[in-house]
């Protein structure tokens, strides 16, 4: 009941302040589709795997009702990953903005905060997602609020309060996901980011993360390292791994990219194998991506996986990614 009443509560307050704007501000809106696909061929073990994938597609509206307020549905169609379905229809993002001057405020179904500055710095989502979200650190949207504030030009913090069962799972409990993080800017290529948060007051669920990168006109590069403790709110139930990347723009429609992934997990109590050795491994990747006209991404590239578990064999695979966006 307290978390219905806070929600709401925010939401009175978003929309009472965007019936006082100004009304001579003509409201503009716009939308766009964008769609993952690939081809895939995987050797295991001396046997080969290939298929065609399509990820997952995009249906966008963002629409700007004032200077300072707009808002944001996101219609996300993916793989749910359970069950017999291959493609199933969530609402990702449905959520308001107020932005002026240094503050940011959003409202809704948001965005997450826990490895967005991260996810831009790697810059291939349609490739890979990144660390954290690709093995289930933190969800990449939940329904609650966050607040981005710029303290000084090189210093901006923020808070993020969200329910913690992510898009895909909206579930009402007692519980909230409360994160704090923390972007410093030294200079204008340099970023580094820190960020903590926590659930639950038993056997508290906390991610612990820390960032460095660096970005200019044709080369990115940066390095994180994430560790996650009681996952579930089970006890010692703890998992870490960093992650490595790099792209170069070798020109307007060429870049070629790499990245390195180390996932790593700890035995529970009375165990002698660790808790998720059957993902705990490393990933490495690289590839090019080349851009024949706006809107379209073609990414071929190479994969492989080494997992901790022996008995688990190795896996090659090369990709084909594909971006369209229109």
């Amino acid at each position: 009941m307290k978390k219905a009443t806070l929600l709401i509560g925010l939401l009175v307050f978003f929309l009472l302040s965007v019936s006082a704007q100004e009304e001579s501000f003509k409201p503009t809106g716009k939308a766009f589709v964008k769609v993952f696909s690939n081809f895939n061929s995987t050797i295991t073990d001396g046997t080969t795997a290939s298929e065609f994938e399509l990820q997952r597609a995009y249906f966008v509206y963002e629409y700007k009702l004032s200077k300072e307020f707009s808002g944001k549905l996101n219609i996300d169609i993916g793989d749910p990953g359970v069950g017999k379905l291959q493609m199933t229809a969530y609402i990702k993002n449905a959520y308001i903005q107020y932005k002026t001057g240094k503050l940011a405020v959003q409202f809704g179904l948001i965005g997450t905060t826990a490895f967005k500055t991260m996810e831009k710095l790697w810059g291939n989502r349609y490739i890979e997602k990144s660390f954290q979200d690709l093995n289930k650190f933190n969800a990449s949207a939940d329904l609650g609020f966050s607040v981005n504030y710029g303290i000084t030009d090189w210093l901006s913090a923020d808070l993020i309060v969200v329910n913690g069962e992510g898009y895909k799972s909206l579930q009402a409990d007692n519980q909230f996901l409360t994160g704090l993080g923390l972007s410093i800017t030294p200079v204008d290529a340099i970023t580094l980011r820190g960020y903590y948060d926590r659930m639950g007051t038993e056997n508290t669920e906390a991610t612990i993360a820390a960032a460095l990168g660096y970005k200019s006109k044709k080369i990115v590069a940066a390095a994180e390292y994430n560790i996650k403790q009681n996952v579930g709110n089970t006890e010692g139930k703890d998992m870490s791994g960093a992650s490595v990347y790099a792209n170069y723009s070798a020109s307007k429609k060429m870049k070629v990219f790499a990245r390195y992934d180390m996932l790593s997990s700890i035995a529970l109590t009375g165990e002698t194998v660790n808790w998720n050795n059957s993902k705990d491994g490393n990933l490495l990747m690289a590839g090019l991506e080349y851009s024949p006209v706006k809107g379209l991404k073609l990414a071929p590239n190479f994969r492989y996986y080494d997992y901790s578990d022996a008995s688990i064999a190795s896996k090659t695979s090369l990709f084909l990614n594909c971006e369209i966006k229109f």
